[in-house]
Parts: structure tokens; C-alpha cells; sequence
């Protein structure tokens, strides 16, 4: 029996005759039809008689139809929402993209592809059927390997939205583990891309990473090394070279100079590498990479980030990034490498940014003096709460940071200091308000030394703690 002819295409009467009769995807308006005919297309994309062609129409298969475009970036749109995603997952729309992926050479429409995945993985469910789905995994992973950045921002994203799902981040990280090649990619992107938002967004896939796994962190700070860590000293008399640290560093910079706010996830991750030895080691132990990186940090507090014209208020957005920045700061300069950028007397700047940021949060933290909304202040407790914490740990970071720069401070540094200003009354108080009763040793020696360079001062500093004379 011969099969009926296919009717013509629906017309737009036919179409809200279909979606009033039950046609709609959910609770939407969407129009489950519609959304078959676009998936169709997509699968006679991929179909073999279409993938076997000459060299002649090759071309032709890096270009999508504008007709094709528009509907398929139109399910991009809809598959934001949770019915549309779980209908594309129950009509197994991700083996579709799988197929499109591994055998499309067209960039555009494998974003896309990417893209709604993307979406659909925002879905708890659905994020864990695509994650348990090993060759879909594969395959994208492969698009790592891209060289389109569209397609490697959303295939980014998606990793991220993954590994930011607890029910499967391990599968991820295992599967990242297992694929050395992407450690490569990863850094290529980082060394050389100048697409700001892909960076900013493999940052945040990295930053994951690490703060996920510190097996992973550690095999890739030493899967850049051209000898071991561990190698003896004496069979080589070069320092090692580490790759990662300076792709970090080229990704930071080309973020900085689109914008420097956006610079938050590339400091936690080298805050990260350093609660690590070996990580570390390779800021520090190679010393144009350690001396690159104090510099543009040293850049970033002293010229960048809560300067003297910023209202203080500014502390309140730049917390994380500013705690991320000192951290790392403290921990290149605790390291106690002789190097020349560390010495104390080029980096008193650093006093005076480390001063001005405690004095901007003594102004964030002071309580209004007028609260007439009583509602408003408890709708804000949580909030308050959570700044409270964030800046007591930038405020633990600073106490710890400047009371080893004390430390280090001769008699030279300190008439320096006094000299220019980074030293004088006002910041030495702010200072001592701070470091006190913690780092009491410290500030004590401090006042031994400043007695020998400014006794005035030193005694209007003990007048204004008198612990500190009973003490010296």
C-alpha cells in the first residue's frame, strides 16, 4: 500500500489550531511540530549521504543555510526553559548535537549545538544524563580541542555549569584527568587568545577545577616542568620552566586590559597554586615569571584597585579580588627568595595601599548613625553577615602581609617611609589599630626603630598606645 502524500507545510492557522490542540511543548507556547521539523533538519545535516562530498562543496559545509541559523539558534533561545530542555532530552536531542559535533565542519552550527547543551545541562536531571553519558563526554571534551572560539565559550560554559553541579563534577574531573591533551589546550587558550570572554571563561573553568581536585592542580603546575620538582640540584643547573603559571599570567594581562574587574577568577586561581609547595615554587623559582607577577600585582593594589579618589564604599566590590591579590603577594614575599623585587625599599608603596585599605574598612564597617528602618536592616542582616566575612578574611590577609613587610623594615627603609609619607602618623596609627594585640612583638620593634628615626613621632605613636610604651 502506497504511503499518502506529505501534507504542504502548516500555515500560520495551522499552527495555532496545533498548539490550541495540544501541540505545545509543556507549559509554553512552543510548538513540539515546529521543534521535530528543526531536529529533522538537523539529522539530514549529519546523515551520510550528506557528510560524503567532494572537495568542491567543502566549503559549503563550513556555511549554515540563514534559514537553518534562525531555527536552530530559536531552539538555542527555548531551550533555556526547563519544559523545552527536558522535551529536547526525552526526544534524545543530545545524540542529535553528539552526531553534529563529531561530524560537522561548519563552526557555527556546532556552537550552537554546544550552546544548547549548555542550556539544557542548567537543569539538574538533564545535567546528569548528558554527564553520565560517556561518548557524549568525549565528544565534548574533543571541542576543547577547537579552534573556533565561539564554540570553545560555550563548550566552557557547559564544563563549568557540569563541574558546578556536585552529582557529577567528579565524573568531569576524571575525565579531564584522563585526557592529558586538554591540559595543552587549555594553556594555548590562555597564552594566546585575545577573546576576553573566553578567557575570563576557561579562567572560571580552571579556577573550578583546582578548587575541586588538588590531585589535578598539582599534575598540572608540574606537567609544565621541563625537569621534576624533585629532580637533585646538582644534575641540572637550570630552574625549571613552568607553563602554566605563565599562561596564567598572559591570560591576566589581556584580561586587564579590557577590564580590570574581570581579573577576580585569575587571582584566585594563582591564590589557589599557592597553598601549595609546588605551586609556589613555580611563581617563585622562576624568576622573571615570579618578578612578572609581583609587578602586576604590585600595579594592580597600587594603582588599580581602591586608590585614595575611590570612595570607600568601593571595598565592598573589590573584597574578593583585593584578598586574592594580597594573598598571593604575601605568600611571594614570605617565600624568602632573594630576589630583587623584593626588596622592602621598592615596595613601600605596598605599605601605603595595604594602610589604605584597612582605613577604607574601617569606614565600610561603621554602623550608620541614623536607622530608622528597622524592616530594612533585618531584609540586610544576611547580607551584612556575608560582607562581614569576606572582609574579615581580607583583613586577616592584610594584618598577616604587613607585619611581615614590619619585619623586614631597616632604619634606612623606615626614614624613608617617614619621608614620604608612606610612615606617617595617620597611617601608622591606622596601622597599629589594626596589628594590634595580634602582631604586638612586631609593632614593638617597629617603635625601637622609629625611635631612631623620629623620636616625635614614635613618642606622639606610644601617647596614643600606651601599651606599647610600658612595653619598649
Amino acid at each position: 500500500m502506497d504511503r499518502n502524500p506529505s501534507p504542504p507545510p502548516p500555515g500560520r492557522d495551522q499552527e495555532e489550531e496545533e498548539v490550541a490542540g495540544g501541540d505545545c511543548i509543556g507549559s509554553t507556547v512552543y510548538s513540539k511540530h515546529w521543534l521535530f521539523g528543526v531536529l529533522s533538519g538537523l539529522i539530514q545535516i549529519v546523515s551520510p549521504e550528506n557528510t560524503k562530498s567532494s572537495s568542491d562543496d567543502e566549503e559549503q559545509q563550513t556555511e549554515l543555510d540563514e534559514e537553518m541559523e534562525n531555527e536552530i539558534c530559536r531552539v538555542w533561545d527555548m531551550s533555556m526553559d526547563e519544559d523545552v530542555a527536558l522535551f529536547l532530552q526525552e526526544f534524545n536531542a543530545p545524540d542529535i548535537f553528539m552526531g553534529v559535533l563529531a561530524k560537522s565542519k561548519c563552526p557555527r552550527l556546532r556552537e550552537i549545538c554546544v550552546g544548547i547543551l549548555g542550556n539544557m545541562a542548567c537543569f539538574q536531571e538533564i545535567c546528569v544524563s548528558i554527564s553520565s553519558d560517556k561518548n557524549l563526554g568525549q565528544v565534548l571534551l574533543h571541542c576543547l580541542y577547537d579552534s573556533d572560539p565561539p564554540t570553545l565559550l560555550e563548550t566552557s560554559r557547559l564544563l563549568l555549569t557540569c563541574l558546578s553541579q556536585a552529582e557529577v563534577a567528579s565524573v568531569w574531573v576524571e575525565r579531564i584527568r584522563e585526557h592529558p591533551a586538554i591540559y595543552d589546550s587549555i594553556c594555548f587558550i590562555m597564552s594566546s587568545s585575545t577573546n576576553v570572554d573566553l578567557l575570563v571563561k576557561v579562567g572560571e573553568v580552571v579556577d573550578k577545577l583546582f578548587d575541586l581536585d588538588e590531585k589535578l592542580m598539582l599534575e598540572w603546575v608540574r606537567n609544565g616542568a621541563t625537569q621534576p620538582l624533585d629532580q637533585p640540584q646538582e644534575e641540572s643547573e637550570e630552574q625549571p620552566v613552568f607553563r602554566l603559571v605563565p599562561c596564567i599570567l598572559e591570560a591576566a594581562k589581556q584580561v586587564r586590559s579590557e577590564n580590570p574587574e574581570w581579573l577576580d577568577v585569575y587571582m584566585h586561581i594563582l591564590q589557589l597554586l599557592t597553598t601549595v609547595d609546588d605551586g609556589i615554587q613555580a611563581i617563585v623559582h622562576c624568576p622573571d615569571t615570579g618578578k612578572d607577577i609581583w609587578n602586576l600585582l604590585f600595579d594592580l593594589v597600587c594603582h588599580e584597585f581602591c586608590q585614595s579618589d575611590d570612595p570607600p564604599i568601593i571595598l565592598q566590590e573589590q573584597k574578593t579580588v583585593l584578598a586574592s591579590v594580597f594573598s598571593v603577594l604575601s605568600a611571594i614575599y614570605a617565600s624568602q627568595t632573594e630576589q630583587e623585587y623584593l626588596k622592602i625599599e621598592k615596595d613601600l608603596p605596598l605599605i601605603d595601599s595595604l594602610i589604605r585599605v584597612l582605613q577604607n574598612m574601617e569606614q565600610c564597617q561603621k554602623k550608620p548613625e541614623n536607622s530608622t528602618e528597622s524592616n530594612t536592616e533585618e531584609t540586610k542582616k544576611t547580607d551584612l553577615t556575608q560582607d562581614d566575612f569576606h572582609l574579615k578574611i581580607l583583613k586577616d590577609i592584610l594584618c598577616e602581609f604587613l607585619s611581615n613587610i614590619f619585619q623586614a623594615l631597616t632604619k634606612e627603609t623606615v626614614a624613608q617611609g617617614v619621608k614620604e609619607g608612606q610612615l606617617s602618623k595617620q597611617k601608622c596609627s591606622s596601622a597599629f589599630q589594626n596589628l594590634l594585640p595580634f602582631y604586638s612583638p612586631v609593632v614593638e620593634d617597629f617603635i625601637k626603630i622609629l625611635h631612631e628615626v623620629d623620636k616625635a613621632l614614635a613618642n606622639d605613636l606610644e601617647k596614643s598606645f600606651p601599651s606599647l610604651k610600658v612595653q619598649t
